[in-house]
């Protein structure tokens, strides 16, 4: 594998102009990019049938073909609940950064187009949910505290690029397999693709970002970045399998929740999804042995 803990040779602004750039050339408006208006395709699927956290299971195989395209209805929009919850996180640290950065500078600017790319993105998978008929997945009780209070305090430095990733580059390696799947409705394939776009440059910057901590890190700060991210694998193996899709769609949760956990295809997917990711963490020195331990326990790492 190849390593990435060599210094950068750019400078950080280097890179914020480079992504400054691409954001011209290639930024959407989902307002207006998404036709609205079109409606739904009947019999076509919200998530590939394959991507479906029961895919594959005894209780699968019981479900009626409706059932099982209210599912991926279901499970799209809690990855689309779960999106608008991890970007209002993300804007709120990268503009608690902002306080001490120069706002003369390309990497301000790149992160304050970030953001608006985020805001953009939260409006989108909202609209999305609404023109589905369906209802999001509400944060609540100690979620809510958890995601609007402490986690803000703990994710700082470079955890902050950390954070980014995980959110990130997991979402994004499956969107990648599916935006152009032929059974998708035609609004979700659309979202798929504007969201690709798009989060490859936030890929690109959190990267570069999570790069340049490697010369100046000490010891306790790279055990904090490369073990503060193993609370995201116990959070992402229930909240990617949550209960509460089950639910809504007339299965019992519990039962239902331990089929999806322990369902081949699913951790198949989930290892998929993160394979990139571990080994860039790996190659920075920010994959410390309590996070590797938690990633293999949830699932996503092999």
């Amino acid at each position: 594998m190849t390593s990435d803990l060599s210094a950068p040779t750019r400078t950080r602004d280097d890179v914020a102009g480079r992504l400054l750039g691409g954001s011209v050339r290639r930024s959407y408006a989902p307002v207006v990019d998404i036709d609205w208006d079109a409606p739904l395709v009947p019999g076509k699927w919200f998530l590939p049938a394959e991507m479906c956290t029961l895919y594959g299971t005894d209780l699968w195989a019981r479900l009626t073909e409706e059932q099982r395209i209210e599912l991926s209805r279901q499970e799209l929009v809690n990855l689309l609940s779960m999106g608008v919850w991890f970007e209002n996180l993300l804007n709120r640290l990268l503009l608690r950064e902002l306080l001490s950065a120069d706002p003369t500078g390309r990497d301000a600017h790149y992160s304050l187009t970030e953001m608006g790319d985020e805001c953009r993105h939260m409006v989108m998978f909202g609209r999305v949910i609404d023109r589905i008929g369906a209802r999001p997945y509400r944060l609540r009780g100690w979620q809510l505290a958890v995601v609007k209070y402490l986690l803000p305090l703990l994710i700082r430095g470079e955890a902050v690029w950390v954070f980014a990733l995980v959110g990130e580059e997991i979402f994004d390696a499956q969107q990648r397999r599916i935006h152009s799947h032929p059974d998708l409705q035609p609004i979700v394939a659309r979202l798929m693709q504007i969201h690709t776009t798009e989060e490859a440059r936030h890929i690109g910057y959190a990267r570069d970002g999570a790069r340049r901590g490697v010369a100046t890190r000490s010891r306790a700060q790279r055990f904090v970045a490369g073990n503060l991210h193993a609370a995201a694998a116990y959070g992402f193996r229930y909240l990617f399998a949550n209960p509460r899709m089950y639910a809504r769609v007339g299965l019992d949760a519990h039962v239902a929740y331990r089929a999806a956990v322990t369902n081949p295809y699913h951790i198949a997917a989930k290892q998929d999804g993160f394979r990139g990711l571990g080994q860039f963490l790996t190659s920075v020195g920010l994959m410390g042995p309590i996070a590797r331990r938690a990633w293999r326990r949830s699932g996503f790492w092999s």
